[in-house]
């Protein structure tokens, strides 16, 4: 490039940088807060949660810990906290530091920060042993929950999970670069959301709806939101966790969308067998989040695993 096109191209930046300025953090309580949820001030976060009785009648089995993934809310569960109370389990679910309507300080956006927020919670709530049920980067999440608390979880169950470097996207080596990554997420991170959505599904149709549409981007309009997104994806070190995988000796289910782009299903059969305990369970027609598009298969699937079913070293199997 001539010396007038990169200085034509170093102002653009420098403009666009100006014209996005940088993202703010938001450490209060967020406006337009729902009334009558739970929340908790733990580790200066305020921390939106939800506590779900086991149903009337039902054999009381344990608590099932849920966290959801990136750029989400404990609402994806929505299809699975029925079941497991149904079942018999108390559900914990929140929104992590930084999404749903927990707040977003400038605080620690690690994954050891936000599992040392969701252990923080379950000892407020006097929670000792449980599952973890995690989803993309909350399965990150939820393996960094039981490296640091291994005598609490008795199991985990993942879904469609980030667990590699080389898993990441581009985005997130851009987002790395100081000036680029705040452009991007002020700037590109709150557009084209109903392209975004449609990304996560085989058959997006059913689900890509306008009200789910209007639902995130208001989500992505909370105060703070496109700050925390940025931090949670320059303090995300998945190197450092891939070593930790060959040690987790607790029973864990791999729960994975066969047409799935967001996390193809070659890291979940690469994590399979690098785990002592685990077992691959791939769900054809199926995007990234089989706990919808694959509800009735994956949450029985699901049950299953929680009620003690048998966890074959390193297989795999497809759903029929």
């Amino acid at each position: 490039m001539s010396a007038p096109r990169l200085l034509a191209a170093a102002a653009l930046a420098v403009t666009a940088l100006a014209a996005a300025g940088c993202p703010a953090f938001h450490a209060q309580p967020l406006p337009g807060e729902p009334p009558g949820g739970s929340y908790a001030e733990l580790l200066d976060t305020h921390v939106h949660y939800r506590v779900t009785a086991a149903a009337p009648g039902a054999p009381e089995r344990g608590v099932v810990v849920l966290v959801h993934g990136f750029g989400a809310t404990m609402g994806e569960w929505e299809t699975v906290v029925p079941a497991l109370t149904a079942a018999g389990w108390r559900t914990v679910a929140l929104d992590l530091r930084g999404h749903g309507w927990s707040s977003r300080p400038d605080g620690d956006y690690t994954l050891d920060g936000q599992a040392r927020l969701v252990l923080a919670l379950l000892d407020r709530l006097g929670v000792d042993r449980f599952a973890l049920v995690g989803h993309s980067w909350g399965s990150a999440v939820s393996v960094d929950i039981a490296t640091h608390a291994p005598d609490r979880v008795e199991r985990l169950a993942l879904y469609n999970g980030m667990f590699f470097a080389a898993q990441e996207p581009l985005v997130f080596a851009w987002s790395r670069v100081p000036g680029l990554g705040e452009i991007i997420f002020d700037v590109f991170y709150p557009e084209r959301t109903d392209e975004k959505l449609a990304f996560a599904f085989f058959d997006p149709k059913p689900y890509v709806t306008e009200a789910l549409v209007a639902g995130t981007e208001a989500l992505l309009d909370r105060p703070g939101t496109s700050a925390a997104a940025l931090a949670t994806i320059r303090a995300l070190d998945l190197e450092a966790l891939e070593p930790t995988y060959r040690t987790l000796d607790r029973p864990v289910l791999l729960l994975w969308g066969r047409e799935d782009e967001v996390t193809p299903l070659e890291w979940g059969e690469r994590l399979v067998n690098r785990l002592p305990n685990a077992r691959l369970v791939v769900f054809p027609r199926c995007g990234h989040l089989p706990m919808v598009e694959a509800a009735i298969p994956s949450t029985r699937e699901l049950l299953d695993f929680l009620a003690g079913a048998k966890t074959t070293t390193s297989a795999a199997g497809v759903t029929p």
